[in-house]
């Protein structure tokens, strides 16, 4: 069979055109799941009252964590979807759900107007919205590295999270301009939290239209007329235990790092160094940015050296400075040392977000690479990554804040086991058999 560097059924410019697509659309789903978080500190007040401000981000923490718990039925649902279908069709699928999850949200009323139904349907939204990013990371990594190139293929699908990032970083530069701009604090808890689910809502059908109108990848459609038993089921996932496991390890410790320091860090820096939330938000942001540039830059050095080096460097350097890194954040009350402070975590932490996504994506073959990818990734994020925020603000209520500190170094030490453990996939990536 022919490389796909050469085939004539995709041309460099269309490869581009799909990723730039896919990722934009990437985006749009992020800042949707993640609008939730950068506004939590807003609208937590309008769904539980309360004095408290901790026990009111431990109740929004809670729904935040359990929208989790469906993102391993979405990585399951659409997992199948793509591998069965295509890639194409399950990205497409996966960003409608979002838009009415973000939908409900706006138009919520609150607490004091509905009662209990106002929580009630903000979880049945988080939950819709659980079920479909729990989808969209399986089936985008897929996408972004099956559309790469064998010698750029690190670069390209690190976009995976510049994209996840950069939909963060949308929700934060929206509550910026909102904070500075255009509304007061007291507006913002009243009802101009619902701005950024009504843009949310409206930006999935530009997602739509991009996704409607993708490359579907070599790889998938090589294999189209394979037998469907053999395609995007579980039983068939069971057949690659070690990849499962592999998953599971390499992304126990590096999606609890990566949610301490992008969604929950806001509300560290609100809650126990006591920044403004206008700070706060200004922080968050500029990391966040510098955070995003340094994924391409990690991406292709992995296509140099490799990817182990990368996974090693984040699991020794996360094991020896996290709780050193976030016990001197949790003493300064300076926005200038908050920052230098949290860029130094997420250089850390690069090592793993930048490449996560293809390395799973080399560990299977194609008939179930989307389900591989995003069944245990969306596991094991439902238990470490979403959780994170309701277990640190749980430590912090119960006064032994820095067991939070801890708890992360022990599961980036457990990853590092499974690093030291693993071959590098470079060497015997499954994308490459796909392909010859």
């Amino acid at each position: 069979m022919m490389s796909i560097q050469n085939s004539p059924q995709i041309t460099t410019g269309e490869r581009i055109k799909a990723i730039i697509g896919g990722s934009i659309g990437n985006l749009v789903e992020w800042y949707d799941w993640y609008a939730y978080a950068a506004f939590a500190i807003y609208f937590s007040k309008s769904f539980f009252p309360d004095s408290d401000m901790t026990a009111q981000l431990l109740n929004t923490a809670g729904i935040f964590a359990v929208g989790f718990l469906m993102r391993p039925v979405g990585g399951w649902m659409f997992g199948s979807i793509a591998d069965k279908v295509g890639r194409k069709r399950a990205m497409t699928l996966s960003v409608l759900l979002m838009s009415f999850g973000s939908l409900l949200i706006a138009l919520t009323p609150a607490y004091k107007t509905i009662g209990i139904l106002a929580p009630a349907l903000l979880l049945l939204a988080r939950l819709l919205q659980g079920l479909s990013v729990g989808g969209e990371y399986g089936v985008s990594a897929t996408y972004l590295s099956e559309m790469a190139t064998e010698d750029r293929r690190g670069f390209y699908s690190s976009f995976q999270y510049v994209t996840l990032i950069g939909g963060q970083l949308i929700a934060l530069g929206i509550q910026l301009i909102l904070q500075k701009l255009l509304l007061s604090e007291a507006q913002l808890e009243t009802w101009g939290w619902r701005i950024p689910f009504v843009i949310g809502a409206v930006l999935s059908v530009v997602a739509l239209y991009l996704r409607s109108n993708l490359h579907e990848t070599e790889a998938f459609e090589k294999k189209k007329d394979q037998i469907q038993d053999k395609k995007g089921t579980v039983k068939e996932l069971l057949k690659h235990p070690q990849e499962l496991l592999t998953v599971v390890g390499l992304t126990l410790g590096g999606t609890l790092a990566f949610y301490t320091y992008t969604t929950y860090m806001q509300k560290f820096l609100v809650n126990t160094v006591h920044l403004s939330k206008e700070e706060s938000t200004l922080v968050s942001f500029v990391s966040l940015f510098l955070f995003a540039c340094l994924q391409p830059v990690f991406g292709a050095l992995s296509d140099k050296i490799g990817r182990r080096p990368l996974l090693l460097a984040f699991g020794i350097l996360g094991t020896v400075c996290t709780v050193p890194l976030l016990t001197a954040l949790s003493h300064t009350t300076s926005m200038g040392m908050s920052f230098l402070w949290i860029m130094i975590s997420l250089v850390i932490v690069s090592g793993y977000t930048s490449i996560n996504a293809v390395v799973k994506a080399e560990l299977f073959p194609s008939e179930v690479r989307a389900l591989g990818v995003g069944l245990p990734y969306a596991l094991t994020v439902a238990v470490f990554g979403g959780t994170a925020e309701y277990i640190a603000l749980w430590f912090k209520k119960a006064g032994v804040e820095h067991y939070f500190y801890w708890y992360i170094t022990l599961c980036i030490f457990f990853s590092l086991i499974v690093y030291f453990r693993m071959k590098d996939t470079v060497k015997m990536s499954q994308l490459n058999k796909d392909i010859q």
